[in-house]
């Protein structure tokens, strides 16, 4: 892979700022110590910066020499999540509870990275706004950064965002047009019945009975309602009842997600989850409640900028370094709410098999969301260089 010598220079430098972040990782909404470091940096290059937007984002202005042109937005996520690190490596989490188990400490360092370079190299037209995003793990930092004026006060013609994806080799690029990763949304259906002795069920309304029964109904929607080639998932992945082995409880509750590419697919299991929900309850003479959230759109990658993308990638590194075979993901990610404010594309870069970590790491997989997981620092370069040369063509 041919990589710009500045990139190797500064890798030691980015590195440790990395392991830095890893060391000290926050959760949504509380990265203070992070954004703080973001700045300093910024500021120590003579990069402008404007802080605030959704508490903690941090956006960097870098505008070229050659004057005015197009802007061009490149987003990096900083929070972190509520896991117990197992690694016991010398970067691990010093926050107890609270680790980078999914590589926003690299994405931002390598968008770092590119400001490092753009700091002594601005022989270009136009702007180039670095978006260091807080709370992407389920706290929308990216929509609330849109509310509070994030594209009013930095107009973008196109915005790009990149997340590491471990089992994919590593260096290479996923790319994918159109419908990329699905929507994230939760339901709570709680069956409000009547208590009895388990030895008198005739004298109550079970609601035990019936939440187990609205379990199965429920995959019914997926399997008979919706057309088989839209994809969606609906999981059940709690059910709560009950106290005690000889009381049959007035109330029970079960609770999900359902995950979909499609909004008229997800307006569908809406209204039959709903429709069921009711259904199954009167059955068995009880009454539902249904709650039904809508937390992040479907990530919806537009067609001009991820073909420039690839493009970009393939005249960076070559053609073999973009994987041929990446598919869709049912994982959601709240780009998703910038690429519907703005064109642009958000594309995957190999973290390996996990061979990178040091001693001392878990036993587990390096997975995203896992306990043992660890960013690949080789990915630096990489992806620094990737940012850079996607900003220089775009402006050109």
């Amino acid at each position: 892979m041919k990589i710009q010598p500045e990139f190797i220079d500064q890798q030691a430098l980015i590195q440790a700022i990395r392991r830095d972040i890893h060391a000290h990782p926050e959760l949504k909404f509380a990265e203070y110590r992070t954004a703080e470091l973001v700045v300093q940096q910024l500021t120590n290059w003579g990069i402008k910066t404007h802080t605030g937007l959704a508490n903690t984002g941090v956006v960097g202005i870098i505008e070229g020499e050659l004057g005015l042109g197009k802007s061009i937005g490149l987003r990096a996520d900083m929070d972190a999540l509520p896991i117990h690190e197992k690694n016991t490596f010398e970067h691990a989490s010093t926050h107890q509870g609270t680790m980078h188990a999914c590589g926003h400490d690299g994405h931002t360092a390598m968008l770092l990275g590119a400001a490092h370079y753009f700091s002594t190299h601005r022989n270009f037209k136009g702007t180039i706004y670095l978006i260091f995003q807080p709370a992407e793990e389920g706290g929308g930092g990216a929509r609330q950064m849109i509310q509070e004026g994030l594209f009013s006060l930095f107009p973008c013609d196109a915005v790009f965002g990149l997340h590491n994806w471990p089992g994919m080799p590593e260096g290479q690029f996923g790319a994918i047009t159109g419908p990329t990763m699905a929507s994230s949304n939760e339901f709570k259906i709680s069956l409000k019945g009547k208590g009895a002795h388990a030895a008198l069920p005739h004298n109550g309304a079970d609601p035990i009975l019936a939440v187990t029964q609205l379990a199965g109904a429920l995959q019914s929607i997926i399997t008979r309602n919706k057309s088989p080639i839209d994809t969606a998932v609906l999981s059940i992945t709690q059910i709560h009842g009950g106290f005690t082995s000889n009381v049959i409880p007035d109330d029970a509750w079960l609770g999900g997600t359902v995950r979909t590419f499609n909004k008229s697919t997800l307006d569908l299991i809406e209204t039959r989850l709903t429709e069921i929900a009711h259904g199954v309850a009167q059955t068995f003479n009880c009454q539902a409640e249904v709650e039904f959230e809508r937390n992040y759109p479907a990530l919806i990658n537009h067609p001009a900028e991820t073909a420039f993308a690839v493009k970009v990638i393939e005249e960076t590194f070559g053609k073999e370094y973009v994987n041929p075979s990446m598919q869709p993901t049912m994982g959601s990610e709240d780009f998703a709410f910038m690429l519907e404010k703005v064109p642009g594309c958000y594309i995957f870069l190999g973290n390996g098999d996990g061979s990178h970590r040091l001693s001392g790491h878990g036993l587990g997989p390096c997975d995203l969301h896992n306990p043992s997981y660890d960013f690949n620092d080789s990915l630096l370069p990489i992806g620094s260089n990737y940012w850079v040369q996607l900003a220089k063509r775009f402006l050109e």
